[in-house]
């Protein structure tokens, strides 16, 4: 069955909003006070989507609020788990009848995310403005796709905010190893985890004795909290003191300017891999990650009707 007569994810907008700032932080939480909201009955509730991997009630809320989040109405502060901000309040005071994305776009994180990924034109028809599509129906599924691997990488940041320090160091490992260093055996690879600032957190042998290797400091810092250059230096004369000539200096924020300089100017290699390369390193590996479905597009084979 289809979601034809299930609420939109536009129409969930709302409840969603006044649901998390009545304390229901995830999506989950919320799906009881939906089912409420739009009078739904259990069979809606469990109709599943096409892949069969969630419902279409939870899909489209996730997206609702997906949305709501691009234009600064609600914010993560856990692992799957959202609170409303100051902005998202003040609409709530409002006392809208509706959000939806005509109304997100009057807000200006909302217009600088959506001005990456622009999939429409505003052309002038009768006097007016309209928007128009401009894109084939093969660059709209590579706009959609896109958008849904951007998501993803927003989402592996939040659940790798959520770990321990030691499995995020183990992480770091898994993901060189799963990019192909120390031939991707999981023996060639450890996570350390030495206290103290600058302290080695893993290495990964390149070759079966350990004459060479790549070492690692793993960050897992908030995403407004940038790494300068103190932490680097501190690095760098870890790796020192181990005679070591490689390394990745890996964080879930960012470097700052200064920190990439320097890196530039010291004899050992570095390799600088901040919150969004760590995210796209990590789908392009398939590490954290798997296949939902797989769409297989067809295009006529030209050669199959030459005529001989």
């Amino acid at each position: 069955m289809s979601g034809a007569d299930l609420p939109s994810y536009q129409d969930m907008m709302l409840p969603i909003l006044t649901l998390t700032a009545e304390g229901n932080t995830t999506i989950a939480d919320c799906l009881p006070g939906l089912q409420r909201y739009f009078s739904l009955s259990e069979e809606q509730m469990d109709r599943l989507v096409p892949s069969g991997s969630k419902t279409y009630i939870a899909n489209r809320a996730h997206w609702a609020r997906s949305y709501m989040k691009h234009a600064g109405l609600v914010a993560s502060f856990a692992r799957g788990r959202y609170r409303v901000t100051e902005l998202g309040q003040a609409l709530l005071h409002r006392k809208p009848e509706r959000i939806n994305k005509h109304l997100l776009e009057t807000y200006p994180l909302y217009q600088a995310w959506r001005s990456l990924e622009a999939r429409e034109t505003s052309v002038e028809i009768d006097g007016g403005r309209a928007m128009v599509e401009v894109e084939t129906p093969e660059e709209r599924i590579e706009t959609a796709y896109m958008q849904l691997d951007g998501e993803l990488a927003d989402d592996l940041l939040e659940l790798i905010l959520s770990l321990t320090p030691a499995r995020f160091e183990q992480l770091i490992v898994e993901l060189l190893l799963a990019m192909g260093y120390g031939d991707g055996r999981s023996e060639m690879g450890q996570a350390i985890g030495k206290s103290g600032d600058g302290g080695i957190d893993g290495v990964v042998n390149e070759d079966k004795l350990g004459l060479d290797a790549v070492y690692i400091q793993a960050k897992r810092y908030a995403l407004d909290n940038t790494v300068g250059r103190p932490a680097l230096q501190a690095f760098i004369g870890s790796m020192t003191g181990e005679s070591a000539t490689k390394g990745v200096f890996v964080t879930t924020s960012t470097f700052s300017k200064e920190a990439r300089e320097y890196i530039r100017r010291v004899q050992q290699r570095v390799v600088l891999i901040d919150g969004k390369r760590l995210a796209r390193l990590m789908i392009d590996h398939g590490v954290g990650v798997k296949a939902d479905k797989t769409y297989v597009l067809r295009s006529i084979d030209a050669n199959f009707f030459d005529v001989v």
